[in-house]
């Protein structure tokens, strides 16, 4: 609409809608950038509707505690010094099997991306493992390794490893040519070549890579701990099962949700500023 004053001037209204070159009205095509702290906005819903169900008596405790009692129970438990070393050896155990994946994961992609001999001696293994679970290996890994802190550590590894090296390897193959033919024209070395050209080529697979290998850390975590463990989130757990401690295993459940998302966040940050050159639609 249009205000028409006294003087008989017209004023045009202070927001003005984005128009085409056509003349048409613009459609947005992209969403907005959410605000800081919204993608929480769907786990509080559901804490919410957990606990008034607890409340209201839809949820008896003996089935699930309510969300406040395991708040509680966490805190009692941290009070009194009986969760710090559990989740401590819970963390080192995960983010040991993580740097190790991730490592290796970088390295074997490398090789295998940029070498003919890495290829043929690499990718198909690294097929052939992705076919295999992790899980199915943990009976031979035992007799390997035995039940100690090794298998754990090596399991979480070979999970990790896996999305690493086909992200990675994917990201590196789907590299424009005409930058390849570039490094060329230029005279780049190899190593000049892979520093300058490769690897920041790859890093948005590294990142997505990354992502899931995070996730899959802390998911493995939760069935090792469960083999022959005195330490560890669990090992809590999986105690708490036998005694019918409701408020505990949710207590583990929330830890290893908070330390899933703030490693998640970690790595948004990571990948926000090693890739704040490139404009896409997530940013």
């Amino acid at each position: 609409m249009v205000d028409i004053s006294t003087s008989g001037l017209i004023r045009q209204p202070a927001r003005v809608e984005r128009r085409t070159t056509t003349g048409r009205q613009a459609t947005r095509l992209t969403p907005e950038k959410l605000p800081a702290g919204v993608r929480l906005l769907g786990p509080a819903i559901v804490l919410v509707i957990w606990e008034a169900a607890s409340r209201l008596g839809f949820l008896s405790p003996g089935t699930l505690a309510a969300p406040s009692t395991a708040l509680w129970t966490g805190y009692e438990m941290l009070m009194d010094g009986s969760l710090l070393p559990h989740l401590t050896a819970s963390a080192g155990r995960a983010y040991s099997g993580l740097l190790l994946g991730v490592v290796a994961g970088v390295v074997l992609a490398l090789l295998s991306g940029l070498t003919r001999t890495g290829e043929a001696l690499i990718d198909g293994l690294v097929q052939i493992k992705r076919a295999v679970p992790t899980l199915a290996l943990i009976p031979l890994v035992i007799i390997w390794l035995g039940i100690g802190e090794a298998m754990k550590i090596f399991l979480i590894f070979t999970a990790v490893l896996i999305p690493v090296y086909i992200n990675t390897h994917a990201a590196l193959r789907g590299i424009d040519i005409g930058h390849v033919e570039l490094a060329r024209t230029l005279g780049l070395s190899r190593a000049e070549f892979i520093r300058h050209v490769a690897l920041p080529g790859a890093l948005p697979g590294f990142f997505v890579s990354l992502r899931l290998a995070v996730a899959l850390c802390w998911t493995a975590l939760v069935v090792l701990e469960l083999i022959n463990t005195q330490t560890g989130i669990g090992y809590l757990m999986n105690r708490a099962r036998d005694w019918g401690q409701t408020e505990i295993i949710v207590v583990g459940i929330i830890i290893y949700a908070v330390l899933g998302l703030v490693s998640d966040a970690l790595v948004r940050l990571l990948e926000q500023r090693a890739l704040s050159y490139r404009r896409a639609l997530g940013s």
